[in-house]
């Protein structure tokens, strides 16, 4: 029987698998296995999982989604999928859907009836509130900040009032207008800072917004940031009183 004779028999499925935030060999046995078993990979970054493979031997045919022209791009994997094509969709790194262009592929196939399998791993999310040390019963993803600093003024404005923590992706670029802000208006808030987590190179900073700037000074400059910021209490509203 032909591939295409045999997808035609058969449910089209989108596998949302979780690679590496790092270290490739942080994945599954069950994602690797559906990574080798798919039709076709749809990846954010194409060039970087292709590292990913080769590293553990997967030959399944490549193809890009995103940065541009995702919605064509949905189309066609939403009729390679009709047509019961095992498609799986991966991020540049850790779990697809978090600050990534993955939506309008699963609420397309959502919307066709088409079966979406999440495969959970790794997430610099998860992975960095983790290791915070900072009360993380309840807290507000804010996705990737922008590069300006009136925007991350914008974005933050409110929420560090709250009494929940905060979790963030920042870029080198975004990072010293992120503690500025954080300086002027929450200085005696606690925050960590997990850097190229998993990786030789991981740090993980913590304090408060001065003194996580004096110590990146000594540090070079990091790829990937997480930020968490402790949430507003009694506690550090008043050491900010009597230290402010």
């Amino acid at each position: 029987m032909s591939l295409k004779q045999s997808q035609q028999r058969r449910e089209g499925i989108l596998y949302l698998v979780a690679v590496p935030i790092g270290h490739a060999d942080d994945i599954t046995l069950r994602a690797l296995r559906v990574l080798r078993d798919a039709d076709l990979i749809a990846s954010e970054d194409p060039a970087a999982t292709r590292r990913l493979l080769t590293h553990h031997g997967i030959d399944t045919a490549l193809t890009s989604y995103g940065p541009t022209g995702i919605k064509q791009k949905a189309a066609v994997l939403i009729d390679r999928l009709k047509q019961g094509w095992r498609i799986v969709l991966v991020s540049d790194c850790g779990s697809p859907m978090i600050a990534d262009p993955g939506s309008i592929l699963v609420t397309s196939a959502h919307a066709h009836d088409i079966r979406v399998v999440s495969i959970p791993g790794p997430s610099a999310l998860t992975a960095a509130l983790s290791v915070a040390g900072l009360p993380t019963d309840c807290f507000l993803f804010l996705g990737q900040l922008p590069d300006s600093k009136g925007a991350i003024r914008r974005r933050l404005a409110g929420h560090l009032a709250g009494e929940t923590a905060i979790v963030a992706f920042c870029t080198i670029d975004s990072l010293s207008f992120v503690l500025s802000t954080i300086e002027e208006t929450a200085p005696r808030r606690h925050l960590t800072l997990a850097c190229n987590l998993t990786t030789p190179s991981e740090r993980i900073l913590r304090g408060t917004a001065r003194q996580i700037q004096n110590l990146l000074a000594s540090h070079p400059a990091f790829s990937n940031i997480t930020l968490v910021i402790s949430g507003r209490t009694k506690r550090n509203e008043r050491r900010r009183d009597t230290q402010g």
